[in-house]
C-alpha cells in the first residue's frame, strides 16, 4: 500500500527535533521526512510557520541550531517534500491553523500528522487528521 500524502504539524517537527529519544513517534517521523521515507507535502505557509517556529528564542535555546543550520535543516525537509501552493481557503477549529486546512484541500487523500487535540477531534470532512503514533501504525500496515 503507498502512503498518503502526509502534511507534518510544525509541533510535530519541533518535538521531533527536541527530543531525546530517537525512538519516539515525532523523531521517527522528522526522520522520515529527512530521508524521504514517506512522501509529505510543504506549502509556502507551512515552511513559513516551521522557520518562524524555529527562529524563537526560546525554542533556539533548546535546539541550539543557528539560522545558518536551520536555513540548512529546512532546505533538507523541502529537497524531499511535495510542493503545494492551495489557493482555496479552508477554515480550521483554530483560525491559526488555516493554512493546514488549505493545505490538506491541496493534496487529495491527505493526512495532517499533529498531536493537537482540537485538530484530531474536528478533522475536515475532505481529510484525516492523526496523531504521530497512529500514523506510524499506518506506515507499518
Amino acid at each position: 500500500m503507498t502512503p498518503p500524502l502526509a502534511i507534518v504539524d510544525t509541533n510535530v517537527v519541533i518535538s521531533g527535533l527536541l527530543t531525546s529519544n530517537p525512538e519516539s513517534p515525532v523523531a521517527r517521523i522528522l526522520d522520515g521526512m529527512l530521508t524521504a521515507a514517506f512522501p509529505f507535502a510543504l506549502s509556502p505557509a507551512l515552511l513559513a510557520e516551521y522557520r518562524a517556529v524555529l527562529m524563537r528564542p526560546t525554542i533556539g535555546r533548546l535546539h541550539g541550531l543557528t539560522a545558518d543550520e536551520i536555513d540548512r535543516f529546512l532546505s533538507e525537509i523541502v529537497a524531499n517534500a511535495v510542493w503545494r501552493e492551495p489557493t482555496q481557503s479552508a477554515h480550521a477549529p483554530d483560525p491559526g491553523d488555516d493554512h493546514l486546512w488549505e493545505l490538506l484541500g491541496a493534496c487529495k487523500g491527505g493526512v495532517l500528522i499533529t498531536g493537537d487535540r482540537l485538530l484530531l477531534d474536528n478533522p475536515p470532512d475532505f481529510a484525516s487528521v492523526l496523531s504521530p503514533r497512529s500514523f506510524l501504525e499506518l506506515l507499518d500496515t
